[in-house]
């Protein structure tokens, strides 16, 4: 591009889609200080009550980034559901609960400083447009893009203010395409997808019913599958009391369409699915949806990427797409900013697809494996064993425990599976870092709140070398990196809760060090003392950047 060629607003990185992936990519690129301009041609975020369950590595993310508290408060309502069951009605006697608890015992309280949250979309996003916005970032609703034409240096975008008609040209450094499963940028940059394509089809009714509440009585439930096979469905709660989500099969392959769902054809459908044949049913609104099972052959293209759902689509069983989605954006904000700042080289941009695109088609698989053992209404496959991890891996393996095992990370073993057997949170290159409770100046963290706008090097009070090491280091790539000393009594910089031993958490020992990255994964892990500390981490750093 011409640099005099006339451009109205230049910015560093230019979001497309302003939904759950690039309200989440606004707010980590604003933490990280990163100037961005995101557009999204609807007026406002979503009025339907969609996409609600949020899983704990996403609400790990929120917590780092500081919107948690906001975010709970806006789930307050659906704070004591829990649990999936499926019923012949919710009348009869053919009920089972699928789980009752999302965390039973409280086990996850070992893996996490904070646990699962179901806030419906039209609730989740008003709050990530006000925090984003408080950490500067320009979000413009009511603005299409028209147009982009990249090359080696950028991105120039024509943008449309669908409000007045006004036409504004963007010239960027790079482009996030958030703009859903029928990416147009996509399309536009010819990437393909590969996977089984559509899965089943489905019609989203919401509705008013005073009854129903006293019909469900106290079961809390996330979700409700009635399996009448003359109405089947899902029935999800919005409030408890009087607003209600059903989503109806559809099959437009055999010719239905959507005026075919007529206000009194769902109500009666509701009623015979609920086993209420009086119930109160008062339609409000209907949305169709389509599941499926695709993943972009390729995530990047020059500098743009994609993230979100138009890089993959899942079935929505284990609410995995957006929550995938939003950890794309994560993963991606860290990078960008770490090239935009000078820290890193291009290539770590790189590493975003290789590590990406692996997690996506196993959760993928994963999720549509999900549904067939749910028995999701119109879903008709049989459950794929193993998929994605299958039903050894588990809903929590699959959220927190996958790994990354090519990309920006030292030491990693290509050959593991990207999802494994069980939970495997003990410090390995390419996991998310684990979880402990310390104490920093009398504050008490999880080590997870560490890790956000710097790499972190953890190493033992005890030690000499690392801690001088990695300051020679920071100063020398020019690059942000804290180093704390781990252990208890004086000289800690975090102080182990019970005297833990972070050491041994960490899959090290008292003379060694571990290296994690502003997105809480482990980039680099010396399980003993080293010889050279300083050149040791030097090169690691080096690698870990893409810097020569």
């Amino acid at each position: 591009m011409n640099e005099n060629e006339n451009v109205d607003l230049r910015v560093p990185v230019l979001i497309v889609g302003g939904s759950l992936v690039g309200l989440s990519a606004s707010l980590f690129l604003g933490r990280l200080g990163i100037e961005h301009l995101l557009v999204e041609k609807h007026s406002a975020t979503s009025k339907h009550p969609r996409g609600r369950g949020n899983n704990v590595r996403t609400m790990e993310l929120f917590r780092t980034a500081g919107a948690e508290p906001r975010i709970r408060d806006a789930a307050s309502v659906l704070a004591a559901n829990h649990g999936i069951l499926q019923a012949g009605s919710l009348t009869g006697d053919d009920q089972e609960w699928l789980f009752k608890e999302i965390d039973p015992g409280g086990a996850l309280a070992r893996f996490s400083p904070t646990g699962w949250c179901l806030c419906s979309q039209n609730d989740l996003e008003p709050v990530l447009v006000a925090q984003a916005r408080e950490q500067g970032g320009d979000l413009r609703f009511s603005t299409e893009l028209l147009s982009f034409d990249a090359d080696g240096t950028g991105v120039t975008a024509v943008v449309k203010n669908r409000e007045s008609g006004e036409h504004s040209t963007v010239r960027a450094d790079y482009l996030i395409a958030a703009d859903g499963p029928r990416s147009p940028i996509r399309e536009q940059l010819r990437i393909g997808r590969s996977g089984p394509g559509d899965l089943f089809h489905n019609v989203s009714i919401t509705f008013r019913s005073r009854q129903l509440a006293a019909v469900v009585g106290e079961r809390r439930f996330i979700v409700c599958y009635l399996t009448n096979p003359k109405a089947e469905g899902a029935l999800l709660p919005v409030d408890n009391e009087e607003q209600w989500v059903f989503h109806a099969p559809w099959q437009p392959d055999r010719g239905e369409t959507l005026e075919d769902f007529t206000d009194e054809r769902c109500a009666e459908h509701i009623r015979t699915a609920i086993g209420a044949p009086g119930l109160d049913v008062e339609i409000s609104g209907k949305a169709p949806w389509h599941a499926a099972e695709q993943v972009a052959d390729r995530y990047a293209s020059g500098r743009v990427f994609l993230a979100g759902d138009s890089a993959h689509e899942m079935s929505p069983t284990g609410a995995f797409g957006s929550n995938t989605g939003i950890q794309d954006a994560h993963n991606l904000a860290w990078k960008l900013a770490a090239v935009l700042d000078g820290a890193a080289g291009p290539g770590l941009l790189e590493t975003y697809e290789a590590e990406r695109l692996p997690v996506a088609r196993a959760t993928s698989a994963r999720a549509s494996a999900r549904s067939g053992e749910h028995s999701h209404p119109g879903y008709a496959a049989a459950p794929a064993p193993g998929a994605g991890g299958g039903k050894k891996g588990g809903m929590l393996t699959v959220a927190l425990g996958y790994r990354y095992v090519r990309g920006a990370v030292v030491g990693a073993d290509p050959a593991l599976p990207v999802v494994p057997e069980g939970m495997a949170l003990t410090g390995g290159p390419g996991t998310r870092a684990p979880h402990l409770w310390v104490l920093r100046s009398g504050e008490r963290k999880s080590t997870l709140d560490l890790y956000e706008r710097s790499f972190v090097l953890l190493c033992d009070a005890r030690d000499a070398a690392w801690r001088p090491a990695a300051a020679r280091v920071a100063d020398r790539l020019s690059v942000r990196l804290d180093a704390f000393g781990v252990g208890s009594g004086p000289g800690c910089d975090l102080e182990t809760e019970g005297g833990a031993d972070w050491a041994e958490a960490h899959g090290t020992t008292a003379g060694g060090a571990v290296l994690v990255r502003p997105d809480g994964f482990v980039a680099w892990r010396a399980t003993e003392a080293v010889a050279d500390p300083e050149a040791t981490l030097h090169e690691v750093m080096a690698a870990v950047l893409s810097r020569d």
